[in-house]
């Protein structure tokens, strides 16, 4: 499993599926859900590229549990967030929990992300990506 290529390729989905929702709220003129939008464009497009990136600069750091488990934790509270912080704003928030479980992922699988860079940029010997 590349993590990089799995975090590039969720990116450039939810660029389309955040910009896709834009248009559909434009052309409605209903923004209830424009916090879904831009949490879809944040840590759906941007910040799912930006790891995707950081694991290519840094092929050594694409390996071991914890970037899987970064992966993991990443997708999962994105694919729980999107949805329920959509009911939420409509009025349902039949989901409340499980938002909240998935907010704790979010941050977790931050914390992860913090720790792989430090020990990706800290490692002795190895030349810095260009």
């Amino acid at each position: 499993m590349s993590v990089s290529n799995n975090f590039l390729r969720l990116g450039v989905l939810s660029a389309l599926v955040g910009m896709t929702l834009g248009v559909w709220m434009g052309a409605n003129e209903n923004f209830v859900l424009g916090p879904v939008h831009a949490h879809i464009n944040l840590l759906g497009f941007a910040s799912m590229m930006l790891f995707g990136l950081f694991y290519r600069s840094f092929p050594t750091a694409e390996r071991g549990w914890l970037p899987k488990a970064h992966f993991l934790l990443s997708v999962l509270g994105f694919l729980i967030l999107m949805p329920s912080l959509a009911l939420m704003l409509l009025g349902r928030p039949f989901f409340l929990p499980g938002m909240i479980a998935s907010e704790i992922m979010l941050v977790t699988s931050m914390l992860l992300f913090v720790i792989i860079v430090f020990m990706a940029t800290m490692k002795k010997g190895e030349p810095t990506a260009a």
